[in-house]
């Protein structure tokens, strides 16, 4: 096979059909957890089309209209109740089935990172330059949880079961702003129990916790004047936020080993002859614990507030979000194990790991990563204690109210970096496609056991109390503020 022929046929990596997961245990199921995969497995070919169209489209957060729009008529079209436009925000929405308790919910995103268009080929190859694609691979999220509630609704008609099922479409999880600002109006608290899911390099429960994080927006305002000619009648807003970066970049040298800050730029001034009049800096200020964050996001207002001294330019500053750290559930993390386990993994082509292989070959000419495996197709245990994730989700601040509980599912090459072009290139093969499916009969039979068995779902709850001890939600977003209408 010549070198062309090969690029197409990685590239299109078309059929994954139901055949290619390891075989269920049936007798591990009762009849309604048997529906809700043979349900998943009756829709497969629908559920791979919803995630290519989400995947084409690559729409960013707070402007996934076509992203949530198809969402939302699937969902219409089966019979679910909907609400739109969900604390403000025109994407968000949430679906509803049933009635009375338990109410379980189940989360669903759909936004794309800016600037990562991608083809489905084992090179960096952009479907259109500059454009959005889906390098955390949220088209298969979305799809996965769409998935999920529609064969849950079957399992709930067939066997008569009482309680509710929703599905939650939350926006702009990359900037941490959906489900915030969701949480805030109340939309999560009646649920008794949420579940979630993201594409990932391994199966597993999620177990561990996250980053909380911070994004805001500090903003200087200066004097213009020309730059060569008047300086002296300027004040440069640059000038503060440079002040401020260094602030900054000295404050890291102080702050606990876990904690995180980011920025970018995103205004500078228009030209290198004019005293720049107004500049904006936006930082992402993490750590472990929302109490950290809390303490180092005040040092850096202070730091702020000092540049803009140094540099007699007025200051400015809006939070966009404020997110918390995931509190795990424990009883929740292993009835997920276990359900992976008892369904059993999708198996892998040739062809998949082949490509797979290739879509590493420049992590390991560039960094010199070693990936023993292509793709791993284990169930992973539940650590005793686990690391929290580097990563920060909104995801969190659902925790803070309700049990919650997740799960990945290998979608992309083993141990690829998040937020990389292989992840987009993965997440729109059949690798990923396989993994979304898996996904979708993973969290459908989670939700069918916690509709059967109060005793499940009261040890969630006993066990989020027991972690929630102590813990006080705050927040540093002003009191009835709205989201932000565009993520930069």
């Amino acid at each position: 096979m010549n070198k062309t022929i090969w690029l197409q046929s990685c590239a299109m990596i078309l059929c994954a059909t139901c055949a290619d997961h390891l075989q269920a245990n049936d007798e591990a199921f009762d009849k309604a957890q048997q529906v809700v995969i043979e349900d998943v497995d009756s829709r497969a070919e629908e559920l791979k089309a919803v995630n290519q169209a989400i995947w084409q489209w690559a729409e960013v957060g707070l402007e996934e209209h076509k992203s949530s729009g198809l969402l939302i008529q699937k969902l219409r079209d089966a019979g679910f109740e909907l609400e739109t436009g969900i604390a403000g925000m025109p994407t968000a929405f949430v679906a509803s089935y049933g009635q009375g308790k338990p109410v379980i919910g189940i989360l669903a995103e759909y936004d794309a990172l800016p600037g990562m268009s991608q083809k489905v080929v084992p090179q960096r190859e952009a479907v259109e330059d500059g454009k959005p694609g889906h390098a955390c691979g949220h088209s298969g999220l979305g799809t996965g949880a769409l998935g999920a509630v529609l064969a849950v609704k079957a399992a709930m008609e067939k066997h008569e079961l009482p309680g509710t099922i929703r599905l939650y479409g939350t926006p702009a999880e990359e900037t941490v702003i959906g489900k915030v600002y969701m949480s805030l109006a109340g939309v999560f608290d009646d649920l008794d129990i949420c579940l979630h899911w993201h594409p990932g390099t391994k199966n597993e429960a999620w177990s561990g916790s996250s980053k909380a994080l911070v994004s805001a927006k500090f903003t200087f305002e200066g004097t213009p004047s020309h730059a060569s000619v008047s300086p002296s009648s300027g004040r440069s807003a640059l000038d503060a936020v440079e002040l401020m970066n260094v602030g900054a970049n000295f404050m890291r040298e102080h702050i606990k080993e876990d904690a995180r800050l980011h920025y970018v730029i995103v205004n500078g001034g228009g030209a290198p002859n004019v005293v720049p009049p107004e500049a904006t800096v936006w930082y992402f200020c993490r750590a472990d614990a929302h109490e950290d964050v809390e303490y180092n996001f005040r040092w850096l207002q202070d730091i702020a507030a000092g540049a803009a001294q140094m540099t007699r330019t007025k200051l400015s500053m809006k939070i966009d979000t404020d997110c918390h750290e995931i509190i795990p559930n424990g009883p929740l993390s292993q009835l997920i194990t276990s359900n992976l386990e008892k369904i059993g993994p999708p198996a892998f082509s040739e062809d998949e790991i082949t490509f797979a292989r290739r879509l590493q070959e420049p992590l390991i000419a560039q960094f010199g990563s070693r990936f023993p495996l292509a793709i791993d197709d284990r169930v992973h245990r539940v650590s005793s204690n686990p690391e929290p994730s580097k990563g920060s989700t909104d995801v969190g601040d659902i925790s803070w109210r309700v049990p919650t509980g997740g799960l990945r599912t290998s979608c992309l090459p083993a141990e690829s970096p998040g937020h990389s072009w292989q992840n987009v290139a993965s997440i729109g093969s059949t690798i990923g496609e396989k993994g979304t499916i898996y996904a979708a009969k993973a969290l459908a039979v989670t939700a069918i056991q916690l509709l059967e068995d109060p005793d499940a779902v009261a040890a969630a709850r006993a066990d989020w109390k027991q972690r929630m001890d102590g813990k006080k939600y705050f927040t540093f977003i002003p009191n009835g503020q709205e989201p932000p209408k565009q993520i930069r």
